[in-house]
């Protein structure tokens, strides 16, 4: 049974939840995600190519499922970015700016031991349901 207020989002344009959660929730005028790795939502495979193709494909997930929430990139409040090396942190912020290019949304960035399929990039958000004023 679902909480009132609460929907549960799914998009069959983004890779499935890997457990038991759902890929996006909405509650009040917010859409809350899981966070993405870079999965290919075709074949369920991590993408080739490092972090920045990794980077790439987790925000393209992310945009399909706000997609599915009636919201958009343009829409995103904050997110969160896992990265398994800080290292790295330049290279995913270069692709990250290609999605967001003004009106930033507020953002936190962690090192953590690990990551789901060995993903070296997770990127969680937070939007507005609703297109973009």
């Amino acid at each position: 049974m679902a909480c009132p207020g609460k929907k549960i989002v799914q998009s069959d344009k983004a890779p499935a939840a890997l457990g038991p959660y759902s890929v996006a929730n909405t509650g009040g005028p917010f859409v809350f995600t899981a966070g993405q790795i870079g999965l290919d939502p075709a074949t369920g495979i991590l993408v080739d190519g490092g972090i920045e193709a990794e980077t790439r494909q987790a925000l393209e997930n992310i945009k399909k499922v706000l997609q599915a929430s009636n919201s958009c990139l343009e829409n995103v409040v904050k997110t969160t970015v896992f990265l398994r090396d800080i290292g790295e942190f330049s290279k995913m912020n270069t692709v990250y700016g290609e999605f967001f290019t003004s009106d930033f949304p507020a953002r936190s960035a962690v090192q953590v031991a690990a990551l789901p399929k060995n993903a070296a990039v997770e990127i969680e958000a937070i939007a507005l349901i609703g297109d973009k004023d």
